[in-house]
């Protein structure tokens, strides 16, 4: 009987241990589905909770209930003359069929009009700030307000180099919004970008900073760069935002918006604001002077690579490499010399060519500041007194030009006589190579190098034929990148390294 209840009791275990093998995965799927609901439930009640305070909907209200009284509509009238008539070209003809001087022609006008925005930044002094490209030539600019008030400006004052402008408004109750510090801005912050879009006025867009010192390379109609370190956002900017400004969470203006960065001219989420810190330091001038007056350094500089930075011995690729002084010049003056890489200005870092020329511009002309450079891989400190950016010159000039190397290196060239030389703009007497051929497979052709550029030095080596330039390249050996040294018209200089094929 003991072994007939044993047996039982052992069949017993048997079949509760065989059911939970048998159901068990049922039951931990259930437990874990019951658990995840439970947790998506949680989840469902936070976000309900969280929706109830809408933090970030009250926080861009807010923003926008401050600054936007502040933002304001430009409206812009040009006056354009024209002699073109709309009649048949005969009929302005003398009695032999003579045609009639133009300046014989009735003139007539008609007027252009443009839209943009801007911002009070003193409310006490009607100060706006608003584009260059807004207002720029314009014959008559108007200032609507939120309320609706129109006013005609005092006087318009305007920087085409960084595309700012500053009007002048005689008006009260004006509601200003302050200059933030753009500096203290990071990639991620939040920001509302506030204007009149294609005329629709005050319209609120949100978005982040997407990036901080851009630049776009657009050149000047004299062909110098403008002054850039825009601020990046994905906050929409159309036509019509030019001028209005992008404020952070704290109801701060820390850029005004001018331009986006579109392939079909319409919103793609890139959208350009000029900081804060360069708008305050040109109103400043604008409203004191009348303009701007920039420092001068007097140099031609460019960026380098890694492979530029190891040819010349220099600890990374930060920093702006001098190609050409300029002669009577504050850098000259200084001692500053060709081949020299700039890393410090006035206590400042400087990572590339864009950040000296701005930081050298916003010294005070007179003001004696010191400037690291690395010459010959050693670390010196050189005092250099600031001078007024001349009218035509540069704070410090990019040198655009090419780069070059014989077949081996994708590159043929020939001996600069006087003549190529006064075709390339080159000075007389100048001595080099002229690459006359690059390979479309070589890595000069990937750095730039076109036919018709200059080569006056290979390495530390100066080269003045065809046959110097052979050689320099042969001494170099087989699989060795080399540095060259380019010319470009007006006294620049370029440098470049390139492998060979």
């Amino acid at each position: 009987m003991f072994g007939t209840r044993r047996w039982m009791v052992l069949g017993g275990v048997a079949l509760v241990v065989g059911s939970a093998l048998l159901f068990a995965p049922s039951v931990v799927e259930r437990i874990a589905y019951a658990a995840a609901k439970g947790a998506r439930q949680a989840d469902r009640e936070e976000l309900a909770r969280l929706s109830q305070r809408e933090n970030i909907s009250r926080l861009f209200r807010q923003v926008a209930k401050v600054v936007g009284p502040a933002v304001v509509e430009v409206r812009v009238k040009k006056k354009i003359e024209t002699r073109t008539l709309p009649f048949p070209e005969d009929f302005f003809r003398g009695p032999f069929g003579e045609r009639a001087p133009l300046r014989r022609l009735p003139r007539r006008f008609f007027w252009q009009r443009g839209l943009g925005s801007g911002v009070v930044v003193d409310a006490e002094k009607g100060y706006i700030l608003t584009n260059h490209h807004v207002v720029g030539g314009a014959d008559k600019v108007q200032v609507i307000l939120v309320d609706g008030r129109k006013f005609e400006t005092q006087w318009v004052r305007s920087d085409p180099d960084t595309d700012l402008a500053i009007l002048k408004i005689k008006a009260r109750r004006l509601v200003e919004a302050p200059l933030g510090d753009s500096d203290r801005m990071q990639v991620g912050d939040w920001v509302l970008a506030i204007g009149a879009p294609e005329g629709l006025r005050q319209t609120v867009t949100a978005g982040i900073i997407s990036a901080k010192g851009r630049t776009t390379g657009r050149r000047a109609p004299d062909g110098s760069s403008y002054y850039e370190d825009f601020i990046q956002t994905d906050a929409a900017i159309n036509h019509g935002n030019s001028g209005g400004p992008l404020v952070n969470m704290r109801g701060e203006v820390i850029g005004i918006n001018t331009m986006i960065v579109s392939r079909t001219g319409a919103n793609e989420g890139i959208g350009m604001s000029i900081p804060s810190n360069m708008a305050r330091h040109v109103m400043r001038q604008l409203i004191e002077k009348g303009k701007v007056v920039r420092g001068y350094l007097g140099v031609y500089i460019q960026d380098v690579d890694e492979a530029l930075a190891r040819s010349f011995n220099l600890p990374d690729a930060k920093g702006a490499l001098v190609t050409a002084v300029v002669e009577d010049s504050p850098a000259r003056k200084a001692g500053i010399k060709e081949e020299d890489f700039i890393v410090s200005v006035a206590g400042k870092d400087v990572s590339n060519v864009n950040e000296l020329r701005n930081r050298v511009a916003r010294l005070t002309p007179g003001k004696k500041v010191p400037v690291v450079v690395y010459r010959k891989g050693k670390k010196i400190t050189l005092e250099v007194k600031i001078a007024p950016k001349p009218a035509e010159g540069s704070v410090a000039g990019g040198a655009s030009g090419g780069r070059g190397g014989p077949e081996r290196y994708g590159l043929r060239v020939r001996t600069l006589t006087e003549d190529l030389a006064e075709r390339a703009g080159l000075d007389e007497g100048t001595r080099g190579v002229i690459i006359t051929e690059v390979a479309p497979d070589s890595d000069a052709a990937d750095k730039g190098l076109r036919p018709g550029m200059v080569i006056d030095r290979v390495d530390a080596r100066k080269v003045a034929s065809a046959g110097d330039f052979a050689r320099a390249l042969r001494s170099a050996g087989k699989a060795r990148a080399v540095r060259l040294r380019v010319l470009v018209p007006g006294g620049g200089k370029h440098y470049v390294v390139i492998s060979p094929k």
